[in-house]
């Protein structure tokens, strides 16, 4: 099931879609001769005959002629027909300028309607744009209460980030290892202060650009520990490989995991439940990555080198982590890496 913001952005999207009908296209105008000019024409001749008849077939009319006679028979012959075209030619402007105005209304509708188009984009994006916010501020939310909800040990008190050390101690060395020994038989790596957590997951995120200190001085501390040098060698091998098909952790934003299932996961539970690690919902980076796997067998084992390395520093890891340092591990680049991989290898099911 997504979430309330993803079902929201699915339907501001679907209402987007549905457009406003677009005006019917105005009639073009009509050139040449229409149908009020074939009328006049047909009354003209009509008229016109019925002069000529008038003036062979009534009594005395050409006996009788005379210049004001002619004149009247030629005034009363032109003037109806000049009236039959004035009035044809009246209609037939008032008919165009119906057909302008027609015209002139259908592209002031359009522009009306690519306006609210253009509207209604506009308002869809300041609306992502909200939802983009109101996710940054509940992912902000949730790493607050992380904050408040880590677990309660026994011990009366525990060393800030920057002191308290990442991993659990591992046993010290049989007398018989190839390791240089110092007086009194103790490994030179046993005088060396473990790696904290605060440099533990700065260089798990590796250094952000080339002047980023901070980052290559966590990365060099880490390296001198052995079993996070494996880890971090693993997810820079990944890293490179995904980096080759266009795939880079700072474009994926993953969701949230509760740090209590971290834990389980830690503890070795799987199931359906802990599959929600595996918080990458990018579709083009998880088929780019699973086509990887079947087809790259250097990446494949590459892949799940890292994700044992992953797997198994975690699991030290968890023990000496509060929830807050949970969280703040699962935003780096190699946490995100592990969630991308797992989920494609099935690691949570």
């Amino acid at each position: 099931m997504g979430r309330p913001a993803d079902r929201l952005k699915e339907k501001i999207s679907v209402l987007g879609a549905q457009k406003p009908s677009a005006p019917a296209p105005a009639e073009p105008l009509v050139r040449g001769p229409g149908r009020i000019e074939w009328i006049a024409l047909g009354v003209t001749l009509l008229w016109l005959a019925m002069v000529a008849g008038f003036w062979f077939f009534a009594p005395g009319v050409a006996s009788t002629a005379s210049l004001f006679n002619t004149v009247s028979l030629l005034v009363g012959m032109a003037l109806p027909i000049a009236m039959i075209w004035i009035a044809a030619v009246t209609a037939r402007a008032s008919r165009e300028m119906r057909a302008e105005a027609a015209a002139l209304k259908h592209s002031v509708e359009a522009m009306r309607m690519a306006w609210l188009n253009q509207q209604a984009l506009r308002n869809d994006q300041n609306v992502e744009k909200k939802l983009e916010e109101i996710a940054a501020v509940t992912r902000q939310a949730e790493t607050t209460i992380a904050t408040f909800a880590s677990r309660r040990d026994t011990q009366a008190s525990q060393p800030s980030a920057d002191r308290k050390a990442a991993l659990v101690a591992p046993p010290p060395a049989r007398a018989d290892d190839s390791e240089p020994m110092l007086a009194l038989g103790t490994p030179a790596e046993e005088l060396r202060s473990p790696i904290s957590v605060a440099d533990f997951v700065r260089a798990l995120n590796f250094p952000d650009s080339p002047d980023d200190a901070d980052g290559f001085r966590a990365l060099r501390r880490a390296l001198e520990d052995r079993a996070t040098a494996k880890l971090l060698r693993s997810a820079q091998d990944v890293l490179n490989l995904l980096a080759q098909d266009g795939i880079y952790m700072d474009d994926l934003k993953p969701d949230r995991a509760r740090p209590e299932l971290w834990r389980r996961f830690a503890q070795g539970e799987r199931g359906r439940e802990i599959a929600s690690l595996g918080g990458i919902r990018d579709r083009s980076s998880l088929a780019l990555t699973a086509g990887r796997m079947r087809g790259d067998t250097i990446f494949r084992d590459a892949a799940h080198h890292f994700l044992r390395q992953f797997d198994r520093t975690f699991a030290e890891f968890e023990k000496n982590a509060s929830d807050q340092e949970i969280a703040e591990l699962a935003e780096t680049r190699t946490a995100r890496a592990f969630m991308l991989l797992g989920r494609v290898t099935g690691s949570f099911d």
